[in-house]
């Protein structure tokens, strides 16, 4: 039986909640990896999500960030660590590892970075090289997947106009190398170039602003890193598109896999 998985940066998971509900009932997924929920540990809606026939587990630290697992109630979903050892800004809720079965999951934020050459975007390359760190402790453990949105285009094609974005961040040498380190400490394939090749363009990521969805100009940020075991079995790697229209749409689209 096939199993699915979820990656989608809902930016504020209360705002959204009908919409997260809406996709749990139409897709079911096996297991949802949700970031920028945007909740202190108080405000984290546990039981409306139990009321959908899930449960969750969530790091949470208030009105930016926030990351969570949610799987079917049956599921022996369990948490692993909050928080990724050695991060720069640690109060920052962007890392959380679970346990579904044989497999091991992390739902990961990487920091926006702002703006290139200010302490932001340090952070940012500090983050993604302590998450290269973990990568490898965690792949001793079998079958690993670490997604999320992290803030990268690993290449020219995922952005809709590079000399849009010229000299900004995402798409910086710098960016591309860190992120592509995190994979090769891991052991991990992207997904998306494992299943669709390199050449296929799949955006998940649109700004509000100027029409951009409806204009395509959209990036590629989240992704799936996933272990070879994983990728052998890939049967699907596409992003919900409908979820990005409609009443209150989050500024990212669901990024579904299935194996």
């Amino acid at each position: 039986m096939a199993v699915i998985c979820v990656t989608w940066n809902v930016n504020s998971l209360r705002a959204r909640l009908e919409r997260v509900g809406e996709f749990l009932e139409q897709v079911k997924p096996d297991l949802l990896l949700l970031q920028e929920t945007k909740c202190s540990p108080e405000q984290f809606p546990h039981d409306a999500i139990a009321e959908l026939g899930y449960k969750a587990v969530d790091v949470s630290g208030g009105r930016w960030c926030g990351v969570a697992a949610l799987a079917p109630a049956e599921s022996d979903l369990t948490i692993l660590g909050s928080g990724l050892p050695g991060q720069p800004n640690p109060d920052e809720a962007r890392w959380i590892e679970v346990q579904i079965g044989d497999l091991t999951a992390v739902s990961v934020y990487v920091p926006n970075g702002r703006e290139v050459g200010t302490e932001h975007f340090d952070a940012k390359l500090e983050f993604l090289g302590v998450a290269a760190q973990r990568a490898a402790e965690l792949a001793v453990n079998g079958r690993l997947l670490i997604a999320g949105d992290m803030n990268v285009a690993p290449r020219d094609s995922d952005v809709w106009d590079t000399a849009a974005l010229e000299g900004s961040t995402h798409v910086t040498p710098s960016e591309r190398s860190a992120l592509a380190a995190v994979a090769s400490a891991g052991g991990l394939v992207d997904a998306h170039d494992a299943l669709l090749g390199v050449d296929d363009v799949q955006f998940t990521w649109w700004d509000y602003r100027g029409g951009s969805f409806h204009r395509g100009f959209g990036m590629r940020i989240d992704h799936f890193l996933i272990s070879p075991d994983i990728a052998d079995s890939l049967d699907e790697c596409t992003v919900v598109r409908d979820f990005r229209k409609g009443e209150k749409p989050s500024d990212h689209v669901p990024l579904l896999i299935s194996f």
